[in-house]
């Protein structure tokens, strides 16, 4: 066995620096067959984030060929495939960066059991996050169910250097056949959007990296006040990047604090940051059932509203009346991503103004995120609807007007996104237009929508449901 070749099953960590799976498949001196499977969880993908992990696909085999290796491409059940190409290579090991999500926690568990009765030795690693979940306890030994005390007890743990890339991958006598990427069409279901969106995403390894780096240079030294400002371009953006593993967040962790200790005290929220994403891996592994159902039980009572209604469409057309709600709808359509102040107050809107399921905004943004995460995402519509961990419900009713009034006061992102009503559309707000279904029939020349639900009357219809409900 200690020639054999090792299957290296890339997913989420599609990356050659800081990747401990990939280090241990070089440095093991075995031949590395990398591999990529389109499985169930891939095809269940929404179509945004489906394309764009098309994209980090093709750009890392282009990575792994420039250093003499292959990326395998198999479409097929994840254990059957490795099944197979364990036949057809010899190969004694499987190794893959492990994932949290409770569908991914679920395959991986049944086939890393599968592949030791055939005699295999499949190995997991960590790399997708800072922390691994079950390392995090509270001093009574339980998880951390509220944020700061976590932050707290994690902010000055160790945390290892990045690894470097390998210097090189020893490959195989042979190559087995691989399927060609453009036959996958990964990028089928965005229609009409697809190059529009595929222009504005930032692939791959270096890109991250050089994304990283304009950020510590510069607006990280006001990201306390811009980070709220969607006008602004005072953010990371590495969201994306992390979704896909094209940076780690170690990396951006050590980046983080070598800011932090030059002097950038902005530096401290961006840490935050990477470890609000952790907090809600922390609860997904702890509390699997907050990717799927209310976090906190007592929602189940509560009469949402599941159907699609007129109102409902009016939100994910981004024409509620409301700029503020409608522009981020149209940034997230045209870009595939959407400000953090945008996702609040959008959520906010769905679940309180109009009284629906936070389900059919996570579902709408899962079918149009390039950075969705299963985590994360499922962590911020609770978080907002009030059915999850560190929700106040009663103070946490955004009014997207005096929201727009306080972070957008010139207006810059609503005409960034908007073009009705304005003699000379921005070009970003007239591209909206050119990427929708055309069965939406909407014009750059239409009226400006009135509110479907005025920003007063939906918080006054919001608190009498829950004092309705005893919240």
């Amino acid at each position: 066995m200690s020639n054999t070749p090792i299957l290296l099953w890339f997913r989420r960590d599609l990356r050659l620096a800081d990747h401990e799976s990939l280090r241990a498949a070089c440095d093991s001196g075995r031949p590395v067959i990398p591999v990529f499977v389109h499985d169930d969880q891939v095809a269940d993908l929404g179509a945004a984030p489906r394309m764009r992990l098309g994209l980090s696909v093709a750009h890392f085999a282009q990575q792994l060929e420039a250093m003499g290796s292959r990326l395998i491409l198999r479409k097929g059940p994840a254990l059957q495939v490795l099944r197979d190409l364990v036949q057809e290579t010899g190969a004694g090991a499987v190794y893959w960066s492990r994932l949290y999500d409770p569908a991914a926690k679920a395959r991986d568990t049944q086939i890393k059991s599968a592949l030791k009765e055939d005699g295999l030795a499949p190995r997991s690693f960590a790399g997708h996050l800072l922390f691994e979940p079950w390392t995090v306890e509270t001093k009574t030994g339980g998880f951390y169910k509220v944020y700061t005390p976590m932050w707290k007890a994690v902010r000055d743990r160790d945390v290892p250097q990045a690894l470097t890339a390998p210097g090189r991958m020893l490959a195989p006598e042979s190559w087995p056949q691989s399927d060609c990427l453009d036959d996958w069409q990964m990028g089928r279901d965005m229609r009409r959007g697809a190059s529009g969106l595929a222009a504005r995403c930032c692939v791959g390894e270096a890109a991250a990296r050089d994304r990283l780096t304009r950020f510590m240079d510069g607006p990280v030294t006001a990201y306390v006040k811009n980070r709220d400002l969607p006008g602004v371009d005072g953010t990371s953006r590495l969201s994306e990047n992390l979704t896909y593993g094209e940076i780690s967040p170690r990396v951006c962790w050590h980046a983080g604090w070598a800011a932090l200790q030059a002097g950038q005290g902005d530096a401290e929220v961006f840490l935050k940051e990477l470890v609000w994403r952790e907090f809600a891996y922390h609860l997904a592994h702890h509390t699997p059932h907050i990717t799927t159902g209310n976090w906190k039980p007592d929602w189940d009572a509560f009469p949402w509203n599941t159907d699609e209604t007129d109102n409902v469409q009016a939100w994910k057309q981004g024409r509620t009346g409301v700029r503020f709600v409608d522009a981020a709808m149209r940034e997230m359509y045209v870009t595939g991503t959407m400000h953090n102040r945008g996702r609040m107050i959008v959520a906010s809107y769905l679940t309180k103004h109009l009284l629906t399921h936070w389900q059919i905004g996570l579902d709408w943004f899962a079918d149009c995120l390039i950075d969705w995460d299963p985590c994360s995402n499922a962590m911020g519509w609770q978080w907002s609807a009030g059915s999850g961990p560190d929700a106040t419900p009663y103070f946490r009713v955004f009014n997207p007007v005096t929201q727009l009034d306080k972070f957008d006061k010139d207006r810059a992102y609503v005409k960034t996104w908007i073009a009705e009503g304005y003699r000379t559309p921005s070009q970003t707000a007239l591209d909206y237009f050119d990427m929708i279904p055309r069965s939406w029939a909407m014009s750059a020349a239409d009226k400006y929508p009135d509110p479907v639900v005025p920003a007063d009357e939906g918080r006054k219809r919001a608190l009498a449901a829950y004092e309705t409900r005893g919240f």
